[in-house]
């Protein structure tokens, strides 16, 4: 019912999506729930607020009149509600294009409402994951690719944009997509996906001896530098030329 007020009323998703603070994705979630007291109860009191109505059994006695689309209007519009809809100054972000503003505010959003109604305490591993996986796009271009792919997949975007290098994109693409149906059909043994999650786990237990092993060194070579220099710390005076002691050293242990 609230679907055919919503036309009736001539309020576009995005306006709505803008009005509640969510993303447009999850104004489509809830309007498919059917019943207005299963939405999140902040939700639920901002469209009980922009309707004008106190309770659920108050929608059914709804009439769309011209006055009626007025209030709406107003409401939606009124500088009184603008802190309901997405305010860019509190984020730092006036130098960043609408658009780039846009999507960092639906992300935020996104995150919030994630986070806010999950009771498995999962979506804070998401995240968490999430924002590793974006510290390491610069150091790891295949990891964009992996973005494009699923934007892809799920029809968000067309699979012949390629915003990148367009040959690896079209590898990582056919290889992701062998994988995927792999992963969903089967056609790979259990003991042979074991096999490889065990060397998996090897490589990166391996990776972690190596960089532990780097910062050994580092350490040993910065101890080393502060000696030979009769320092007993790293600080801002004496940084510049420990580094270059420490470079020293290395070089000399490799020759």
């Amino acid at each position: 019912m609230i679907n055919e007020i919503l036309k009736e009323l001539g309020i576009s998703k995005v306006k709505l999506a803008k009005f509640l603070g969510v993303s447009r994705q999850m104004v489509y979630n809830y309007l498919e729930m059917g019943d207005i007291d299963a939405w999140p109860k902040d939700k639920k009191m901002r469209m009980f607020m922009l309707l004008n109505i106190n309770s659920t059994d108050e929608i059914k006695d709804i009439k769309i009149t011209s006055d009626y689309i007025m209030k709406v209007e107003n409401v939606l519009n009124n500088e009184e509600f603008m802190s309901l809809k997405k305010d860019f100054s509190n984020y730092n972000i006036k130098n960043i294009n609408k658009k780039n503003q846009e999507i960092i505010m639906d992300l935020i959003d996104l995150i919030k409402e994630h986070i806010s109604e999950d009771e498995t305490g999962e979506m804070g591993f998401v995240y968490k994951y999430l924002l590793h996986y974006l510290q390491l796009l610069n150091d790891a271009p295949e990891l964009k690719y992996a973005l494009a792919y699923f934007a892809k997949a799920n029809g968000f975007v067309s699979p012949k944009e390629f915003a990148f290098d367009e040959d690896k994109q079209i590898t990582f693409e056919g290889i992701m997509f062998q994988a995927m149906v792999l992963f969903y059909n089967g056609g790979a043994s259990k003991s042979k996906i074991g096999e490889a999650h065990k060397r998996f786990i090897a490589d990166i237990e391996q990776k972690k001896e190596e960089k532990l092993s780097r910062t050994q060194e580092l350490n040993t070579a910065k101890i080393q530098a502060l000696k030979e220099l009769g320092y007993t710390e790293i600080n801002s005076n004496n940084a510049s030329e420990v580094f270059e002691k420490i470079a020293e050293i290395q070089a000399r242990r490799h020759v």
